[in-house]
């Protein structure tokens, strides 16, 4: 069956449904649950243990499998993240928005431990968001971190010496001064995706207009103060955002099914 959303590499699934949590009755619906875990990057990130693995392209394949099957109502996003790139963040909040719109099924968006900077951009896109009080939420803005290493290099006697194309093309370097205009442009920049950040929380949150500057200035929140913040909808644990899920699926005897695939195997076009 062709994707709803992106058009993975192969339309084979490779994805292993997992049942977490027994429906009642014959043959019942699912819920989907999905975590969004992690550093949110379009790349393989692994370890020494751990195989390599892409975050964009196993979020597309999932959100891809909950959109294909009728038996899903629902879905769950489960978030444990302090965020990623930017244009990560928005991709994945697009996918959801896409889900959103062409399959009309309801995105409950979970926090019990982070949903920060990039994660909470994703966190968005959901109909309704559940945190537990004590998680931490929030740290909307945008930061470029560079370094800088010529003092080193001069206690060392090491110079670096550039051939550049253009007066610009090393900004950013460690191995030289950022210049203000320098600064200026990645402050520009900055200021761009941040502007985009504050639409996205402006246009899918309720936050009262006098506490908003206070609410997206880049400070991280309690789950408890966020929810008076209302940059999310109420506190709770996982139970309560999987019973929120099925009541706006309107299937109160479903299962909560997880989707895992094999490491390796390049699902869709983010692979």
């Amino acid at each position: 069956m062709p994707s709803l959303l992106i058009t993975p590499v192969s339309n084979t699934s490779e994805l292993n449904e997992t049942t977490v949590e027994p429906g009642r009755g014959f043959s019942p619906p699912k819920v989907a649950l999905i975590e969004v875990e992690g550093m949110l990057i379009n790349a393989k990130i692994g370890g020494l243990l751990q195989a390599s693995e892409n975050k964009l392209s196993l979020f597309t394949q999932q959100m891809n499998q909950a959109a294909n099957d009728a038996a899903v109502k629902a879905v769950v996003l489960r978030f444990n993240s302090p965020g990623g790139t930017v244009t990560c963040s928005d991709t994945m909040y697009q996918i959801v928005k896409r889900f959103e719109a062409k399959t009309h099924k309801p995105v409950i968006g979970d926090t019990q431990e982070v949903t920060a900077s990039g994660a909470y951009y994703v966190a968005c896109a959901c109909d309704k968001i559940v945190a537990h009080p004590t998680s931490v939420v929030g740290s909307i803005g945008v930061i470029f971190q560079t370094f800088e290493v010529t003092g080193t290099m001069a206690k060392l006697g090491v110079t670096a010496n550039a051939i550049a194309s253009g007066p610009h093309k090393e900004m950013g370097s460690p191995f030289k001064k950022l210049e203000p205009d320098e600064r200026d442009l990645m402050q520009q920049m900055v200021n761009e995706y941040y502007s985009r950040f504050l639409d996205v929380v402006r246009t899918t949150r309720h936050v009262p207009a006098n506490e908003f500057n206070q609410a997206t200035d880049g400070r991280v929140f309690s789950g408890a103060r966020a929810a008076e913040l209302g940059l999310v909808d109420q506190v709770g644990l996982l139970d309560d955002a999987i019973d929120l899920a099925k009541q706006m699926g309107h299937c109160a005897n479903a299962q909560v099914v997880m989707y895992k695939r094999p490491y390796g195997y390049g699902g869709s076009i983010y692979s």
